[in-house]
């Protein structure tokens, strides 16, 4: 058995933000992907609200989570990870964080300056954060969707490593972030 058993879970608010944080981008990644290329038919413009509310609530889960993160550090990787992998966890630990606070931002600027309105979830309407512009606006846009792609690559290396952890090194990596 690794030094992997001896490492201990992360704390409930931090698993809870965790896995908030995952199924906002994860409901989200596949609604941009329809709206973007104008697969949602009659319901073209629920979804575009949809998308637009989720990721508007991105907004304060993934800052709650990066400041809580910043007083509250996860426990080391075991010693018998090799260093490279630990490196590659924490790039991609901090590239992840880094995009998904520019993501809703860069959307929000980019409907701002479109002036179509988020309206979320039926609540309430974010005001414009950006002039009208809408050549900036499909520009700003067009970035907005290249960073969905990279966070789906991203996510999709993360839950490859995690599945890793779990299936073919049998550590606890994976059920520290689920059950402790």
């Amino acid at each position: 058995m690794t030094d992997a058993t001896k490492v201990p879970a992360y704390t409930v608010t931090a698993r809870v933000l965790h896995w908030v944080t995952a199924s906002l981008v994860l409901l989200n990644l596949p609604l941009g992907l329809v709206i973007a290329n104008n697969w949602g038919g009659p319901l073209q413009d629920q979804l575009y609200d949809l998308h637009r509310s989720i990721g508007a609530l991105i907004i304060p889960v993934i800052l709650v989570r990066v400041f809580y993160r910043f007083g509250h550090p996860p426990a080391p990787l075991p010693d018998d990870i090799p260093p490279l992998q630990q490196l590659a966890a924490n790039a991609t630990h901090w590239a992840l964080y880094a995009l998904l606070i520019t993501q809703p931002f860069l959307g929000w600027i980019g409907t701002s300056a479109y002036r179509a309105p988020i309206v979320v979830f039926g609540l309430f309407e974010l005001p414009p954060i950006w002039p009208e512009d809408r050549a900036f606006s499909d520009q700003v846009l067009f970035v907005h969707s290249l960073i969905g792609l990279t966070i789906a690559g991203l996510l999709a290396a993360h839950i490859g490593a995690a599945l890793h952890h779990h299936f073919v090194r049998r550590d606890r990596i994976l059920i520290r972030m689920m059950t402790g």
